[in-house]
């Protein structure tokens, strides 16, 4: 007969419990920055059966880092009223560092661009001996109406081969940000499987898509819709350029995970 009654007053105790849990479980989303990248990439492999995701590992770079950004017309500085003042060159301002600026209009993975090839072929030209601290590979929604058949064949060999050249580097891929709202189909496939392959490899992926950086509220701040026909204005390249530079911030403030366990310990 005492039973029942045991079990009524243990109630109040494990209800306390699992709020405070709860209130735990809040407060570590609320301060880790890094979060939305790694599950990013997490959640866009789990389509498919066979997608192992690897990881990252935080991002280390030095004071003043070399930074090269490979890319389209965005990287290119494409309707800023000076591609210096492109997002790409920017970013160096804004990192104290040194930025070396490979845009090219119109390129992707599959389609060549307007003043050179596709991206395979360009990074194939790139010169070894630049040796530079970062890689971002930035783009591309040149690719949305390429189709799927060889994408990921294509971004595979382009990865391999900067991986390659730039041994030492560490590689963060930047995903297409939108030109349009809503973001188009062939857009969203091209990020979600950036990101899958970035997931594969232990690579950190941005998703200016998930991290909803142009949305209807702020489109006309950012995108020249006139005169640029759809890239980013000056403040446009401003903004991008201090939204990267954010999430670059963030993933060097990210957890390092232990192999075979759960545990994870901060960046000493």
């Amino acid at each position: 007969m005492n039973a029942p009654s045991r079990r009524r007053r243990t109630l109040p105790a494990v209800l306390a419990i699992a709020v405070v849990l709860a209130l735990v479980a809040v407060v570590l989303g609320v301060w880790r920055p890094w979060s939305q990248a790694a599950s990013t990439a997490q959640v866009a492999g789990a389509g498919s059966e066979e997608a192992v995701t690897i990881a990252p590992a935080p991002l280390v770079l030095p004071e003043h880092p070399s930074v090269l950004v490979f890319g389209d017309s965005w990287t290119y500085g494409s309707a800023a009223s000076d591609p210096t003042l492109g997002y790409a060159y920017v970013l160096a301002e804004l990192l104290d560092g040194a930025t070396t600026v490979n845009g090219v209009r119109g390129s992707g993975y599959l389609k060549p661009g307007l003043d050179g090839p596709a991206f395979g072929e360009r990074i194939a030209a790139l010169d070894p001996a630049l040796s530079p601290d970062l890689v971002i590979i930035q783009g591309s929604i040149n690719d949305r109406e390429q189709g799927e058949t060889g994408y990921r064949e294509a971004v595979t060999a382009a990865w391999d081969a900067m991986a390659a050249t730039y041994p030492e580097a560490q590689i963060v891929i930047l995903g297409p940000a939108p030109h349009l709202l809503p973001v188009g189909a062939g857009t969203a496939r091209i990020d979600t499987d950036l990101a899958a392959l970035a997931a594969e490899r232990g690579w950190w992926y941005i998703s200016p898509i998930g991290e909803n950086w142009i949305t209807p509220s702020n489109y006309l701040d950012v995108i020249d819709v006139d005169f640029g026909r759809r890239h980013p204005s000056t403040e446009g390249h401003r903004y991008l350029a201090e939204r990267l530079s954010a999430d670059l911030v963030d993933l060097g403030a990210a957890p390092v995970t232990v192999a075979g366990g759960s545990e994870s310990t901060s960046n000493q």
